[in-house]
């Protein structure tokens, strides 16, 4: 399937040197779409790479953290005429080649968004922070975690809000925004690859997953059953 001209590929990045140029030219050799790295206040040369890899940059002075760089894309996006988002990691984890699978329910229009979906990745503990986060959330979603997915306008236009502005992390609260709004959201089943360098920025210590997890569980009760329309 051919990917849609209008499709934008976001990718947040904080000190990703050592990987952003191989995935932006993965993503490139795969699919030819633009590319913009959002950058989050890195202080290594991943400003640099990027450009020279061929992405357009958008360079943050203050560090937002993974969402508020992800907005951040969809904000330009938006005003750049672009019909759907594509997000990805600037790790190496999320694979080029499922580009046009994960694009296929929203291109097509059976979905608003799409999640690339891969259970066998993770540890054990983040399999059950996983399954703590469904039965508190309700969400009926299979990897509530994964940043590899595509948005609709409408879905871009919802992420783009002061409400969406508020959340911290992109998972449970973002997918509970969007399900109260009736946005029909599609799991894709994909594969993944560990990370190839660096430390996540949420995993990176014990302090940082203890208040990830009373946030989001805490958020995910909050929104539990919340519809504003659209499909339960």
């Amino acid at each position: 399937m051919a990917a849609p001209r209008k499709a934008l590929v976001v990718i947040p990045a904080r000190d990703e040197q050592d990987d952003i140029t191989r995935v932006i030219r993965e993503i490139h050799a795969a699919c030819g779409l633009d590319v913009v790295v959002v950058d989050d206040a890195s202080g290594d040369a991943t400003i640099a790479r990027a450009r020279a890899a061929g992405a357009f940059v958008i360079p943050l002075s203050l560090q937002l953290g993974a969402w508020g760089a992800i907005q951040t894309g969809i904000r330009y996006a938006l005003r750049a005429g672009y019909d759907c988002v594509l997000t990805m990691d600037a790790d190496g984890q999320h694979e080029a080649v499922w580009i046009d699978a994960i694009l296929a329910p929203v291109v097509s229009g059976r979905a608003d968004v799409a999640i690339g979906c891969c259970l066998q990745r993770g540890s054990r503990m983040r399999k059950i922070a996983w399954r703590l986060m469904k039965a508190v959330s309700d969400l009926r979603l299979e990897d509530l975690t994964s940043g590899f997915r595509v948005y609709n306008r409408a879905a871009m236009e919802l992420l783009a809000s002061r409400e969406a502005t508020l959340l911290e992390y992109q998972d449970v609260g973002v997918l509970a925004l969007m399900r109260g709004h009736g946005l029909e959201i599609e799991d894709v089943e994909v594969t993944m690859l560990p990370r190839r360098s660096g430390a996540s920025r949420v995993y990176y210590s014990w302090f940082a997953v203890f208040y990830y997890m009373c946030h989001t569980l805490l958020l995910g009760f909050s929104k539990r059953g919340r519809r504003l329309g659209g499909k339960p």
